[in-house]
């Protein structure tokens, strides 16, 4: 009775994760399109980072206060506060200004689509630190490996086809042919939108690889994501100081009311997310939270054409499927070592596991 027990308390966790994993791709993905309109008013991208992450800290710090206080450490070392700050600069303010630069210079479903790249270069990563052992006489590994591949190049072809610029004739539908006309060409913005975008995805990956090193030392996922947030609003605003000179807001297009409504909802929704990606991450490791990045890509595209009115040819819905084939694959293998190994999806996370396998 026990065993069962434990095992329909496992299988319970495990939907619990992989729901909340979809629920979060979603409101990542109506929040990408929000932003992409609050920039086209004219707000700066740097002053939406500081609002959200400010918001998030004050939503946040009472539940991790209440929830988690008794998991904060009794001193904080060198090598935490070095964790911490890295974290803030890489998690808030650099991740999120060029992913709002690149969204800005493209579109939300862009955005969306290239943390898709994230599983392979967490990969890459992890093997170049050796942080990572693959056998590649293992199914499972290669089915991971596979899947992983994938998605990066689901997330390329995607990529390739939204950054091509066709004459206004060809654009009358919302779907158009995966035919290009002769004159094609590559939007110059849409390929240094795409760049920003690789970049922050790059930051993203050695975040997140670095935040599992973190959650071993501070499981405080809560916690954790209301100081990032507090360093990364102070470490935002100095950058905007240094680059610009001044505090630029754009607040003409927007109501001060309106900013403050919609920091509150942001930093809420942002920290909510944040907290349960750090919980499913401590349970469930760094590669699985990265695979479920496809679903917000879906919604972000559906959001997207319906709101904005944007359009998406055939050869984006193509890298989609491409992307949520290699996502099947790698949560199928991933699924079948856990239960393999008497847990769940995958046995609980620490610092000295491995990322992949």
């Amino acid at each position: 009775m026990t065993m069962v027990g434990v095992m329909n308390g496992g299988m319970m966790e495990d939907i619990a994760i992989v729901g909340g994993l979809i629920g979060v791709q979603f409101v990542y993905a109506a929040n990408a399109v929000l932003l992409s309109y609050l920039m086209s008013l004219g707000l700066q991208s740097l002053t939406l980072v500081i609002f959200t992450s400010f918001a998030t800290f004050l939503i946040l710090l009472p539940l991790a206060f209440y929830y988690e206080r008794c998991k904060w450490p009794t001193k904080v070392s060198f090598k935490l506060l070095i964790q911490l700050l890295l974290l803030s600069l890489g998690g808030v303010t650099l991740f999120q200004s060029l992913f709002l630069k690149g969204i800005n210079l493209t579109s939300p479903a862009m955005g969306t689509a290239m943390p898709n790249l994230a599983p392979g270069l967490i990969f890459i990563i992890a093997w170049i630190f050796r942080l990572e052992k693959v056998n590649l006489s293992c199914t499972y590994s290669r089915v991971k490996i596979i899947g992983t591949l994938l998605c990066v190049l689901g997330a390329l072809t995607m990529s390739i086809m939204q950054s091509i610029s066709t004459p206004t004739s060809a654009k009358e539908g919302t779907i158009q042919s995966s035919s290009p006309p002769p004159n094609v060409t590559f939007d110059r913005h849409k390929l240094i939108g795409c760049l920003y975008l690789l970049a922050a995805v790059l930051i993203l990956s050695s975040n997140i690889v670095l935040q599992a090193f973190t959650l071993a030392d501070f499981p405080a996922p809560m916690s954790l994501c209301a100081l990032t947030s507090f360093f990364g609003t102070f470490i935002t605003a100095t950058v905007q100081l240094v680059e610009d000179h001044e505090f630029k807001t754009g607040w003409p297009p927007v109501s001060v009311g309106d900013m403050i409504g919609y920091s509150l909802l942001g930093g809420a929704l942002s920290g909510i997310c944040l907290s349960f990606n750090g919980w499913a991450l401590e349970k469930r490791g760094p590669v699985l939270v990265s695979m479920f990045s496809p679903v917000g890509t879906v919604c972000s595209v559906i959001f997207s054409v319906v709101t904005l009115g944007e359009t998406i040819n055939i050869g984006s819905f193509a890298g989609m499927f491409l992307m949520f084939t290699g996502l099947y694959f790698v949560l199928w293998a991933k699924g079948k070592e856990g239960y393999a190994k008497g847990g769940g999806l995958e046995s609980e996370y620490g610092a000295e596991k491995p990322l992949l396998s």
